[in-house]
């Protein structure tokens, strides 16, 4: 391909992927921003941990009908939408002095920012043609990875030159900036026919039908929601875990705070190098070996960490676990693109995450539990077992011959 060429393919994607940069970043400034709002409004660590609820929950609640409305309506309008609610939310949000009223702005902006997922995913479905899918997402993989380390970075810059209402603040610009950096991109539905669909009252038996329609598809295409089902069962079991990080590392390893900040860094430098990485070689490697020895060697990278007795050793696996995380991530992202009809991802995309969500609630709710009654490391490490053999069954299901067609064909929905 000439280089005129190949500009000219990557002209939309890569504006995609600055404007994705930007909203990663100012998520990043957010969160750490919103925690310390939390903590100096009320010097508890209970109520900072009631963030974490509360966005859960609302994730909880948006999933479960938000997948019919998505895929309703147009994608690039509705991604412009929910930036610019979110961006005029988030500028209120520091005019709130009672948790109770943070409480319930963060869960109305959680809300949209569960609804964007699903939509740019779909919109970025139908944009990028199938041959760049994976080169798309190493490349996203990567500036999330950079979000990881530049949002803390920044923000920590802000609170020590302004506040943590100036980082809420420019964080809200981004959501600005990444709606109209969206505004100028294609409209991939001009020619189709949605309005029939957008007319439709979202109602339970609406909501109802969508379910079945998910349900349907699942039955009919068993092998594809099994290795979803897989790949959700490590995300949730690695989400628990690391809900016990921090305690893990001070109480059962002893490490200074200072030391756990090295282990943090260390995390995001694995997760830096992996992504350079898999950009630099995710051509050559098949999209199943992605999913399957990414998974399995984060796996390995928890069971190290949660194995370990000294800092170098949870340093090992801190790195490994951060490292492998972006092939595994990569390699689902294409395959989900590839398999999931387009028309639908929405709803199926939402309906998943709502059972993901769910479990993610009540499996962190019981390791918490469980870390209270016995040891922290007696609930870690047999998750990190657990992470191993799903991981080793994803492998085996990824690679088996047979199943070759699922990772370089899109499948159809077939009512």
């Amino acid at each position: 391909m000439s280089m005129n060429k190949l500009l000219e393919a990557w002209r939309y994607p890569s504006i995609l992927l600055f404007s994705i940069g930007v909203s990663s970043v100012g998520s990043w400034i957010y969160f750490i921003a919103l925690n310390l709002i939390v903590l100096n409004l009320t010097g508890s660590a209970i109520a900072v941990s009631g963030l974490y609820i509360v966005r859960a929950s609302s994730t909880l609640f948006a999933s479960f009908w938000s997948g019919s409305l998505i895929d309703r309506l147009n994608k690039k309008y509705l991604m412009i939408v929910l930036n610019l609610f979110e961006s005029l939310l988030i500028v209120t949000l520091p005019f709130f002095s009672t948790l109770t009223w943070i409480y319930f702005m963060v869960f109305i902006i959680t809300m949209a920012s569960s609804m964007y997922h699903p939509t740019s995913m779909t919109y970025i479905t139908k944009l990028i043609p199938p041959e760049q899918r994976k080169r798309f997402n190493s490349l996203r993989s990567f500036l999330d990875s950079g979000a990881f380390i530049t949002g803390p970075a920044i923000a920590g810059l802000l609170f020590t030159i302004g506040s943590p209402h100036m980082a809420i603040y420019l964080n809200a610009i981004a959501l600005f900036l990444s709606a109209c950096i969206t505004f100028g991109m294609p409209n991939v539905e001009a020619n189709q026919q949605l309005a029939s669909k957008a007319d439709e009252k979202i109602s339970y038996k609406v909501i109802f039908s969508d379910w079945k329609l998910v349900i349907r598809f699942s039955l009919k295409n068993p092998y594809i929601m099994m290795i979803y089902i897989l790949f959700s069962a490590m995300i949730v079991m690695m989400t628990a875990t690391d809900s016990l990080e921090a305690a893990f590392a001070t109480q059962i390893l002893s490490l200074s705070e200072g030391e756990y900040g090295v282990l943090v860094g260390i995390a995001g430098a694995g997760l830096l190098v992996g992504s350079l990485t898999n950009t630099a070689i995710v051509e050559k490697v098949p999209t199943a070996w992605l999913i399957g020895m990414g998974s399995l060697i984060t796996a390995l990278g928890y069971l190290t960490f949660t194995s370990s007795y000294t800092f170098l050793i949870a340093s090992f696996g801190c790195f490994i676990l951060s490292f492998a995380t972006a092939f595994a991530n990569t390699g689902f992202h294409t395959f989900y693109q590839n398999n999931i009809p387009v028309d639908s991802m929405g709803r199926i995309g939402s309906i998943y995450g709502f059972v993901e969500a769910l479990f993610i609630i009540i499996i962190t709710a019981i390791f918490g539990i469980a870390a209270e009654i016995t040891s922290i490391r007696y609930v870690i490490v047999p998750a990190a077992i657990i992470m191993f053999v799903v991981a080793t069954i994803l492998l085996i299901l990824n690679i088996q011959p047979s199943k070759a067609k699922f990772y370089r064909n899109i499948s159809e929905l077939n009512e």
